[in-house]
């Protein structure tokens, strides 16, 4: 980025630089000089908007596991519309999966991460820990307008979604076809819990 350009988010600017470092690098090679960058700007700039480099990631933390919830917050109110299927999917992959990708790796390698988000946004907020509690309202939203059988654990659903997820953005998170592997993932698991046994 040329010099003298002002960036009118620079928080959310160098978040996007750190995204694309993990991606490509790997949360290891993550410095504030690297951060910096990547974004194309001096590396005053991280320093003018957080005390530390800790603080840096700690508030990356915090505002990606806020983006992540925010995006599932309304799942279960399409509880009864659509197909369980295509509300998951769409739901799940509204945030983008270079922002799972990022997140995956980074809670992994460095899991203090979790104590610090919770201590903002509450117990369960860190990383895609709320996924799996939403997802399971809903499902369980489902089942209780019959969209699911009466015997379906949606606890132990939410996990295998939830965990597909994880699993994809943790391993293939850059590869274009991630987002379909989710998809494919998610029917399948809904279809065989939609399986009513024979009466």
């Amino acid at each position: 980025m040329p010099r003298g350009v002002a960036i009118t988010e620079p928080r959310q600017h160098l978040f996007a630089a750190a995204e694309r470092l993990i991606a490509t690098a790997g949360p290891s090679q993550l410095t504030s000089r690297a951060v910096t960058r990547e974004g194309g700007v001096a590396t005053g700039l991280l320093f003018a908007h957080f005390a530390s480099f800790d603080d840096f990631l700690t508030g990356y933390a915090v505002d990606r596991s806020f983006q992540i919830a925010a995006a599932v917050a309304g799942l279960p109110d399409r509880a009864g519309t659509g197909t369980l299927d295509a509300n998951l999917s769409e739901t799940l992959l509204a945030t983008p999966m270079i922002t799972l990708l990022a997140v995956t790796r980074l809670f992994a390698y460095r899991p203090t991460l979790t104590q610090a988000v919770e201590a903002v946004l509450g117990g369960g907020s860190a990383a895609l820990s709320a996924l799996e509690r939403t997802v399971a309202g809903y499902l369980t939203a489902e089942r209780h307008i019959g969209r699911l059988p009466a015997a379906a654990d949606t606890e132990a659903l939410a996990v295998a979604v939830v965990g597909a997820l994880h699993h994809v953005a943790l391993t293939d998170g850059a590869d274009p076809a991630a987002a379909s592997r989710v998809r494919r993932a998610i029917t399948a698991l809904t279809t065989a819990a939609t399986v009513r046994e024979p009466s």
